[in-house]
C-alpha cells in the first residue's frame, strides 16, 4: 500500500522543483537579456553609464559602482568608479573582464543595476525573495555619450560623501558642489594633479612626513592627505602650520570628523617653526620673505621635495636699482613689479639649485586671496652640483639689477 502522505510530499517537491527551475530559467533569461543589451550598447557606442547600487551587505564600505565607456590609446575600455564612503577608486578593464566583474558585483555586492543608453533605460532589480525583475523604458532625453578619459583626470578629489569638503563649505549637505566654490574645487584638483607625479618620484619610504606651512583653512592640506592615503595608499603624516588659532582648532576638528588620524594642525609661524623630520615641505602663498623662510626651512631640513607658490615680492622690488638701459622699461610701475617678481623667483630657484635641488618654475592656478600663480618645485638630487658656478651666476644677475642681497641668501648665509 502506498503511503498517501509520502506521495503528497513527493508531489509537492516535484511542483516546487518545477517552480524553482522555472524561476531560475526566468532569472537567467532576464540576466541574459540585460547582458546582451549591455554588450550591444557598449559595442555600438550607445552606453551613457551603468550604475550598480543598493548594496547587499549593509555594513559594506563600497556604496556603488559607476561604469562608463572611455576611449584610451589602447582602444575602448570600461571605466569603473568604485564609490566608497570617503574615496573613489577608478579602474579600466577590457570587455571580457568587465562583464565578469559586473556579474560578480550583481551576484555578491549589489541588488540593483541601472543601465542608461542613448535609446533606453534598462533596470534590473533583485527583491527579498531572490526574484529578478527587468524593466525597460525609453530614454527620457537625448544624451550624446562622451568617451573622453579627461573627465576622470579632472576629478581626482571626489565630491560625494567627502566630509572635509562639506565642512569647509565646498559642497552642500547633498554633496553637490556649491557654485561659488567651483574655482576652489578646480584649484584643489589642479594642485593634486601637479603634485602626484612629483611625489611618485620620491625615494620609497614607509612613511612620508609632510609639513604645510601657512596652511590657512586647509583646503589643499586636506585634499593632499585624502589623495595620498585613500587613492595612492601611501602612509603619510601631515602637519599644517597656521598662525590663527581659530583656523587650527577648526581644521583639527574637521580632520577628526573625517577620520584623518595622521593629519594635524599646529599654531605657529614659518619663521619660528622647529622642523625635525621633513620629506616634503609646502608653503603656498606665503607673503614676501615668508616664502624665503619656508625654502630655508626645507633646505635646512634636507627635505626631499620643496613646493612653494610665492606671494608678493616686496623685498627685491625695494632693493632694485637699475642703471642700465633696462631702466627705460622699469620706469613703468607695473613692469617694475613684474620684473621684481621674475627676478625674485628666478633667484630662489637658482639658490635652491646651488644647494642640490633640481627646480621647476611654472604656472599654477590663482590662490583664493591673490592673483599670483607661479609655483616653484625643488627636488633634492644626489648628483653633485657646481655650487660656485651657480653662485657666480646669481652675483651677475644681482649686479645687473642693482640688488645687494636676496633674503634667502641671508638666511642661508651665502
Amino acid at each position: 500500500m502506498v503511503d498517501t502522505r509520502l506521495y503528497s510530499n513527493l508531489q509537492f517537491l516535484q511542483k516546487f522543483n518545477r517552480f524553482a527551475l522555472n524561476n531560475l530559467l526566468v532569472m537567467n533569461n532576464q540576466i541574459n537579456i540585460f547582458q546582451e543589451k549591455l554588450n550591444s550598447c557598449f559595442l555600438n557606442l550607445e552606453l551613457i553609464k551603468l550604475i550598480l547600487s543598493n548594496k547587499r551587505i549593509v555594513g559594506s564600505d563600497l556604496k556603488s559602482i559607476i561604469i562608463t565607456a572611455v576611449k584610451l590609446k589602447a582602444g575602448m575600455r570600461w571605466s569603473f568608479v568604485y564609490r566608497h564612503q570617503t574615496k573613489d577608486i577608478t579602474k579600466n578593464f577590457e570587455t571580457v573582464e568587465a562583464i565578469s566583474l559586473i556579474n560578480a558585483a550583481l551576484e555578491n555586492d549589489f541588488l540593483n543595476a541601472d543601465l542608461f543608453t542613448t535609446n533606453e533605460t534598462i533596470q534590473i532589480t533583485h527583491n527579498s525573495k531572490g526574484e529578478v525583475k527587468l524593466k525597460t523604458t525609453p530614454a527620457n532625453q537625448i544624451i550624446v555619450p562622451s568617451f573622453s578619459h579627461d573627465k576622470v583626470k579632472n576629478r581626482l578629489i571626489a565630491l560625494e560623501n567627502n566630509i572635509y569638503l562639506r565642512e569647509l563649505g565646498v559642497v552642500n549637505s547633498n554633496w553637490q558642489l556649491k557654485k561659488e566654490m567651483a574655482d576652489k574645487y578646480v584649484q584643489i584638483n589642479k594642485y593634486i594633479e601637479l603634485l602626484e607625479p612629483e611625489i611618485r618620484e620620491l625615494p620609497e619610504k614607509e612613511n612620508l612626513d609632510i609639513v604645510d606651512m601657512g596652511s590657512g583653512k586647509g583646503y589643499l592640506t586636506f585634499a593632499l592627505y585624502d589623495y595620498l592615503t585613500n587613492k595612492l595608499n601611501f602612509k603619510a603624516n601631515i602637519t599644517g602650520i597656521e598662525f590663527r588659532q581659530d583656523m587650527v582648532d577648526l581644521s583639527n576638528q574637521i580632520a577628526k570628523n573625517a577620520g584623518f588620524e595622521n593629519l594635524k594642525f599646529e599654531q605657529g609661524t614659518i619663521e619660528k617653526s622647529n622642523l625635525k623630520k621633513v620629506d616634503i615641505l609646502i608653503a603656498l602663498h606665503a607673503c614676501d620673505t615668508a616664502t624665503d623662510e619656508a625654502i630655508f626651512k626645507g633646505i635646512s631640513s634636507n627635505a626631499s621635495l620643496i613646493v612653494c607658490a610665492p606671494c608678493c615680492h616686496k623685498q627685491i622690488r625695494k632693493e632694485m636699482s637699475i642703471t642700465s638701459k633696462l631702466c627705460a622699461i622699469t620706469k613703468h610701475g607695473i613692469l617694475e613689479e613684474r620684473t621684481a617678481e621674475t627676478i625674485t623667483d628666478g633667484l630662489r630657484a637658482l639658490i635652491m639649485e646651488a644647494f642640490g635641488y633640481k627646480t621647476k618654475v611654472f604656472e599654477f592656478i590663482s590662490g583664493e586671496h591673490t592673483p599670483k600663480n607661479v609655483m616653484i618645485i625643488g627636488r633634492k638630487m644626489t648628483a653633485p652640483v657646481d655650487k660656485e658656478k651657480i653662485l657666480n651666476e646669481i652675483s651677475k644677475i644681482k649686479l645687473m639689477f642693482g640688488i645687494k642681497t636676496h633674503q634667502l641668501e641671508v638666511l642661508l648665509n651665502i
